[in-house]
């Protein structure tokens, strides 16, 4: 069976309670007919088949799941609809059709919101180990294997073997597999009296993606991944070395995880797994297909980056302390936005190193003169920033996390646009709250990928410096950073 058929008219997919069907298809708005879209369900098939409707808990990235031009794309939506065709096979009734519902959450909340009854299915990659295997089952045909791999930037130098390794911090995706592998790397080196390595999981908001980004770019040093993931990025990403030789662990069987309480779902993917090998999930045209964005995160603390920060951090963290900011949340939008560079000017007007409009500057919530001076310049910014925050998102019910993610938002987009982005969140039956898998879908839909992409690559900068400035004895001392990876 082959997944990449054209997907049946009538094959609908539903997030959270909204269809979002694909290109060409009609829409359906009463989601209320549709039962058990939501809330706790622990039923088997039997019993998914009466309520018409099976829950993915899928990851939200540029590869497993995400919206494009309306509809539901990537490799999981791919495996999910080739699963519903097979599911539905014989039911010749539109109403007699099992659909699928995709419920993003982060990688790490994938096993414990299956088991909690919020999604019929983890539809992830998961790496089958002992510790999750006492939790849930997995469906993977017996046929899905892979090595997890070391994956360095090209600067690290050559590393010969799994000892070279010795003494090196590695940053891996939060709660993975990887996490565990390593612990017994640990233990491993410290019997050869060997320094084990410093495990450093991941801001749970990155997946896999953005951290292989942050290798190419510097700002994380090593990192370890699935040998798939590092040999498709490996295309795209030219300053990471993918390390064949060096493995973590190896022949891993991976699968979709369901609860143990779930045999007839188990039975049933099991036997549609035997029908989609590996290698059309590896191929090149899978890739072609999902890796299409090529503005890839630069690295904001590289030598001469950082050297350009050094003059830089005074201001942001004046500016920062007086509105409330971290300071390296500001010096992350300023990368973002110019590359610290203060000379920038966009064809829109916007000038200096926050891209700051003279006419937002001018107005009297602002009220900042002359930015395209460089302090000047960063004032008006952070008291803009502070204004979006305390008119639009001052909300308790708004944690200072999403605060800020919305905030960005609005810099980038314009508050009239998050508000509606927020209203077509709570349509959505999403949190108008959350920006991170809430809002930032409803936006997707919305108004497309650039305010999701802005706020994304704004966030992994503040984490990179936050990362570089944890790993020095000061926050001010910056000129180090480099080597604390």
């Amino acid at each position: 069976m082959s997944i990449w058929r054209t997907r049946s008219f009538y094959l609908m997919v539903v997030l959270i309670g909204v269809l979002a069907l694909p290109a060409g298809s009609g829409a359906i708005d009463d989601v209320e007919n549709i039962p058990g879209y939501t809330g706790i369900f622990k039923g088997d098939l039997p019993e998914i088949r009466k309520r018409k409707v099976i829950r993915a808990l899928v990851t939200y990235s540029r590869t497993d799941f995400f919206f494009h031009q309306g509809g539901a794309k990537g490799i999981q939506v791919e495996f999910l609809n080739e699963y519903a065709r097979y599911l539905n096979k014989g039911a010749g009734r539109e109403e007699d059709r099992v659909h699928v519902t995709y419920i993003p959450v982060t990688f790490n909340e994938l096993i414990p919101a299956l088991r909690a009854g919020r999604g019929d299915i983890a539809a992830d990659f998961l790496t089958i180990t002992p510790q999750r295997k006492k939790q849930v089952s997995f469906a993977s045909g017996g046929s899905w294997k892979v090595n997890e791999l070391v994956v360095a930037n090209k600067n690290v130098g050559k590393l010969e073997s799994i000892e070279d390794l010795s003494g090196k911090s590695i940053y891996v995706l939060k709660g993975s597999s990887y996490v565990e592998h390593l612990k017994s790397l640990n233990k491993q080196l410290t019997k050869q009296g060997l320094t084990p390595v410093t495990i450093k999981q991941a801001d749970p908001h990155l997946l896999s993606d953005d951290i292989l980004e942050m290798v190419n770019a510097g700002t994380v040093k090593i990192t370890v991944v699935d040998g798939y993931i590092a040999r498709l990025w490996k295309k795209v990403l030219p300053d990471i070395s993918v390390y064949e030789e060096l493995v973590v662990s190896a022949g891993n069987r991976v699968g979709w995880a369901v609860r143990k309480q779930n045999p007839e779902l188990l039975k049933s993917l099991n036997e549609f797994a035997e029908k989609v090998k590996k290698g059309t999930l590896l191929g090149n045209m899978l890739f072609k297909r999902y890796y299409k964005d090529t503005r890839w995160i630069k690295n904001p603390i590289s030598r001469s980056e950082l050297k350009r920060l050094e003059s830089l951090v005074a201001l942001f963290d004046k500016y920062g302390q007086r509105y409330g900011f971290d300071t390296w949340a500001l010096a992350g939008q300023a990368y973002q936005e110019s590359g610290l560079d203060n000379r920038k000017k966009s064809h829109r007007g916007a000038v200096g190193i926050m891209q700051v409009l003279p006419s937002t500057a001018a107005d009297k919530n602002v009220n900042i003169k002359n930015v395209k001076q460089l302090e000047n310049n960063i004032h008006a910014a952070a008291k803009y920033l502070a204004f979006l925050r305390e008119r639009y998102f001052s909300d308790p019910a708004i944690t200072p996390e999403n605060q800020l993610a919305f905030t960005w938002a609005a810099y980038n987009a314009g508050p009239a646009k998050v508000r509606k982005m927020r209203a077509q969140a709570e349509k959505m039956g999403l949190d108008p709250d959350v920006w991170f898998l809430n809002v930032e879908l409803a936006a997707s839909k919305l108004v497309g990928r650039e305010p999701v992409r802005y706020v994304a690559h704004v966030y992994k900068y503040y984490v990179a410096y936050k990362l570089a400035a944890e790993a020095t004895d000061s926050e001010a001392t910056v000129l180090g950073m480099s080597e604390a990876f």
